[in-house]
């Protein structure tokens, strides 16, 4: 199967997944699909993951999302640079202090918002700002697919283009 027919049955099962109409096989294959596909855009976006790493969880995607990022000392709206499965990165005036408990608000397209705790996996300085890469702290489960789900929308959206 060549590459736009593979993606075209992709897209169906990830639009039937959407729905919650998958029965056991189909949720498999595109699981499996997941996989593969977040495998090939990782090697071509020539990101390192770590051995645990699954290629899901090492995927990001460029889209600019708000966030209310919320802490006992600030309450900010922020917008992504890029999301995966593991956190995301903002610009910010200024980097939350390292000892701040953090919680977001995400507002995903077509869902309801992702509200979490999450921590700062890493700050660079920038002319003029700071891009802060934060990490979502365990996810319960439906938010987690409810996650993935947005995520593999938004990839599926930039390769039909």
């Amino acid at each position: 199967m060549d590459l736009a027919n593979w993606l075209s049955v992709f897209k169906a099962l990830h639009e039937r997944a959407k729905l919650g109409v998958l029965d056991s096989a189909e949720e498999q294959d595109y699981k499996a699909g997941r996989e593969e596909l977040a495998r090939a855009l990782v090697a071509a976006q020539g990101l390192t993951r770590r051995p645990d790493q699954s290629p899901r969880m090492a995927l990001r995607v460029a889209r600019a999302l708000q966030v209310d990022l919320e802490s006992r000392v600030r309450m900010e709206r922020l917008t992504t640079s890029d999301l995966s499965l593991g956190g995301f990165s903002a610009r910010m005036a200024r980097a939350p202090g390292s000892d701040e408990e953090l919680t977001v608000t995400l507002r995903l397209p077509e869902t309801d918002p992702l509200k979490g705790s999450v921590t700062i996996a890493g700050v660079k300085p920038q002319p003029g700002n700071v891009l802060v890469s934060f990490g979502f702290q365990k996810l319960e489960p439906k938010a987690a697919e409810r996650l993935e789900l947005a995520i593999f929308d938004m990839v599926l959206a930039q390769l039909g283009r």
